[in-house]
């Protein structure tokens, strides 16, 4: 009997441990991804993961108008800056913040909050939020499947489905 208890345990150990090896090696339905780019000499990072369209209504559907959205999928969004700068003219500190946006059918409101390393929005705390300010977002004629950060220019431009949200960096 206890030679069998003995294999019981080892058989649960393997298989956990398969399980965890395999999860590990899984790619993720929503990839990774990182934009990096140069503001008026200010490194600019955005780490973020790609949700797809997948045919589904994403604005005031998949992603609720007027709720905090963690701007992605998995983790939240983060957004570093290697000095100060100003964000659609008000400034925030050099650091490593995470990206959140509470959408709107036009009007955007872009978060940028102090706990970087959260999953989802599932605890964000408006405390702790460095900076809030407002964008409008445009329609675009082209379908973008995954969501996508680019940094053109002194902006930064969100693209997702046929949505453009884009915020000035100085």
């Amino acid at each position: 009997m206890k030679n069998l208890q003995r294999f019981a345990i080892l058989l649960v150990v393997i298989i956990t441990n398969l399980s965890i090896v395999y999860a590990q090696g899984m790619k993720r339905v929503s990839p990774a991804a990182t934009t990096k780019g140069t503001i008026n000499g200010t490194k600019v990072e955005i780490k973020y993961s790609q949700p797809a369209v997948k045919g589904r209504k994403i604005w005031g559907g998949l992603v609720a108008y007027n709720k905090v959205w963690r701007t992605g999928a998995n983790e939240a969004t983060t957004f570093e800056i290697s000095k100060d700068v100003k964000i659609q003219g008000k400034t925030l500190a050099k650091g490593k913040y995470a990206l959140f946006t509470i959408p709107g059918s036009k009007e955007w409101t872009i978060i940028f909050n102090k706990k970087a390393k959260q999953w989802g929005a599932y605890d964000y705390n408006k405390a702790k939020d460095a900076l809030r300010v407002k964008a409008t977002s445009q329609k675009s004629s082209t379908n973008q499947e995954r969501l996508t950060f680019k940094i053109e220019g002194n902006q930064v431009k969100m693209r997702w489905e046929k949505l453009v949200l884009t915020f000035k960096v100085k």
